[in-house]
Parts: structure tokens; sequence; C-alpha cells
């Protein structure tokens, strides 16, 4: 359903609609359906599809297994906009549509032309957000994530009018709620819509500010299925080392635009340290069931530092990574450390995630053998008869997890400058 369509106000910082409704036409590039399909070693056809066609977990439905994205965007030709006030630009807009959308950012790192995020996608509708039991004031609370106060009023007045108006069945107050409400409701719980909202804001403010038109980013967005527990906290890692493996830092806690960073830089005290943290906090947790709960921090923290501290030290650059400083020397594992290093499945490949990993930016999915093979099973109409199982072993520079993390894509050892 399209959302109402509203001019935006001159005001950069003015709180605007991004929702474009996603079209169904098929790729351009796509071959019509007689062409034979093409053979290629990792099952013929069915990897073109994967190519065209956004991959989405199998169980975004499900209220019990987390929905997990690595995200990954670049700006076109590469060019290097994220200065300093882009960079906070950009993560005030991440963090008003993860108010707006019910999504929430676990990990993220901006680097000077592309960024990525761990997305967590819950499924919808969330109770008291649906076109039958809307919550008035949840609702009220989730469009004040990108809409000024006054906006908000008169969405709100809109509604209430018009349910007065009704003859009070059940079935016309859903209906004229659907009509009213229905085109904002379609846009939480959503990872394209939030991605959309987003990057379509960031560049209408970048033009403006710039003078410049036309888009600003490389292609879509890229989004690789996370499973939770070994695979996400690997991920999350992996996200916010990427300033390390750039050589802009030596420890992660000193890039203030990063999940990690911003978790120490800003400390507990800050609605932004609390977030930073408890978006960690469900990244390395949330296999066990637990919520993004910032009070946990310290449990998480020395398990991440830890980890992070390994990948770094097996690259060859021995830093202490600790919350806020680094010595030049190493020692062992503090006492802290060592109650907290039961993430010793992803300490054994700790230092490949020093170097740059097409599978996490381009394999489908990443998660474990049983985990992937579920997920062919469950999407076996997108591949061609050639394709027997799921599951691709980790190669080249990610052979140190192969066994543990496995992708659905067989992919070559190498990888983009934006990885």
């Amino acid at each position: 359903m399209q959302s109402p369509n509203h001019s935006s106000p001159s005001s950069p910082d003015h709180r605007t609609s991004d929702f474009h409704p996603r079209s169904n036409t098929p790729a351009a590039n796509t071959p019509p359906p007689h062409h034979p399909p093409a053979r290629r070693r990792d099952g013929g056809w069915e990897m073109r599809r994967i190519g065209t066609r956004r991959w989405l977990a199998p169980w975004k439905d499900s209220p019990d297994t987390p929905v997990l994205y690595h995200v990954i965007s670049r700006v076109v030709d590469r060019r290097l906009i994220f200065q300093r006030d882009e960079k906070e630009h950009f993560r005030k807009l991440m963090r008003m549509h993860e108010a707006f959308s019910g999504c929430r950012v676990l990990a993220y790192c901006i680097m000077g032309n592309h960024f990525h995020m761990l997305l967590e996608v819950p499924p919808g509708p969330e109770a008291g957000l649906s076109a039958g039991s809307l919550d008035p004031e949840l609702f009220a609370g989730r469009l004040s994530g990108i809409y000024e106060p006054a906006r908000v009023a008169e969405i709100l007045k809109q509604l209430n009018d018009a349910l007065n108006a009704t003859d009070g069945s059940e079935a016309s107050r859903i209906r004229v709620t659907e009509e009213i409400a229905g085109p904002y409701l379609a846009r939480m719980h959503d990872l394209s819509e939030f991605m959309n909202g987003v990057l379509k804001r960031f560049t209408r403010w970048f033009n403006r500010r710039n003078a410049r038109t036309g888009t600003l980013w490389e292609e879509r967005f890229k989004s690789v299925i996370v499973e939770n527990g070994v695979p996400a906290r690997t991920v999350a890692a992996y996200i916010d080392l990427n300033p390390v493996r750039a050589g802009m830092v030596r420890d992660p806690a000193d890039y203030r635009w990063s999940g990690y960073g911003e978790a120490v830089g800003a400390g507990g005290r800050s609605v932004a340290g609390r977030s930073a943290r408890g978006g960690l906090v469900r990244a390395l947790l949330c296999s066990s069931g637990v919520r993004d709960d910032p009070a946990r921090w310290s449990e998480v923290s020395a398990r991440y530092r830890f980890l992070l501290r390994q990948a770094i030290e097996r690259k060859g650059k021995p830093v202490n990574v600790r919350q806020g400083n680094v010595t030049g020397a190493t020692p062992g594992p503090s006492a802290t450390d060592t109650e907290h290093t039961d993430f010793s499945t992803e300490m054994g490949f700790a230092g490949m995630l020093m170097k740059r990993m097409r599978y996490f930016t381009a394999g489908v999915i990443i998660g474990s053998r049983e985990c992937v093979e579920s997920c062919f099973i469950q999407s076996r109409h997108r591949f061609g008869p050639r394709r027997k199982t799921g599951p691709r072993k980790l190669k080249g520079k990610a052979a140190p997890a192969a066994g543990v993390l496995w992708s659905m894509r067989d992919l070559r050892d190498d990888a983009s400058p934006a990885e």
C-alpha cells in the first residue's frame, strides 16, 4: 500500500517520509524464461537468480528465532563523502528509523565511502500495531521517530475523525484504520523499507548540502542473512574491526562511528551509549534469548574485547584492546577475560576477521551447515536441478572457519575494497 505523498520542507533536519513502493518489475538484465540456464560452478542459473532477487530469512515471521542481516552499501564511484558531519547525520537518521520501524541496529560501522550494519528485523505486526488492534499511544511513539510533533498530531486526528464517522462496526473500524494507518504500518518491521528510508533521506540531505542531484549509492544495498550465535558474533566483530583493517585506528574503541566505539566512548549514561551497548548485548547473546539489555554490557564487553584483541593479535598487530585505551604490549588474559572466554569457537578463527571476506557480503547466508541447508530446502524453487545441496564450505581467506560457518554461495577468494 502506498504512503501518502508529503512535500519535503526546506529544512534538512525536518522529519519526512522516505517511503517508495517496491517495484514488481523484473530486473532489466533478467533473461526471458525460454533462455537456457547458464552453466556455472555453483549449480548454474540459480546463481543469477540469487544475484537479482533479495533473500529474506525463511524464518522472518518467527517470534522465537532472531532475524539478522549483514547490510552493506557503498557510495557511487567509491567517493569518500563520509566526513565527520556526514557520519554524524547518517547515524542520526539510522537511529531515527530504528525508532520508527522497530528494526534494531545491533552493530554498525560508517567508513569513508561505505557502511556496514548488523540489523535485526523483528516479525510484524507487533502487538498494538495492526489495523485490527491499533494502540494510538504506541503508534504515535513510532511516528515520532521520523515525523515532527505537528505531523504526528495531524495523522492521529485524521485517524480519530475517520473512526468517529464509521458506523461503529468492527469491520468498518478496521477498514478505516487500514486506509489511514496502513501505509505507515507497512513500512515497519521490514528490511527494505528501513534501508530505503535511511538511504533516500540521507541522499536528499547530502544533495541539498552539496548542491548536487542524482543517486548517491553505487547499487542496491547488499544484505546477507546471518544466523544467531557464532555467525552473529563473528559478523559483529568483523564490522567493528573495519577501521582497524583500514589502518585508521589501532583499537576499535577509538573509532567513534561504530557500535563498539560508541558503546565505549559514549558511556552508559547517555542514550547513544546505552543504545550501542544494548545492540552489542543482543548481537552476542541473542542465541540465549537475551534482549538488548545495556545492563549486561559489563559481561558482554569482557567477552567481546577479548575476541577483538585475538583478531588483531593474530594478524600480527599486538594491541591491548581495552575500554578506551591501547598499550603497545599485550599481557595475558586478565581474570575477567578468562571468565568470559566461552566464545571459544570464534577464538579459533579470530585472525581471519582482519581480512576482507566476500562471504560476509555476498554469501547470501552465513550460518551453520544445518541452517544453510534448511534455507536451501525452503527456497528450493530458486535453484536449478543441478544444485543438490545448499551449504558451501568456506575457502581461501575464510578457510579457518570452514566446517563451522557455511555459505550458500561458493565464492572465489577475493574481496572488493569496500568489504
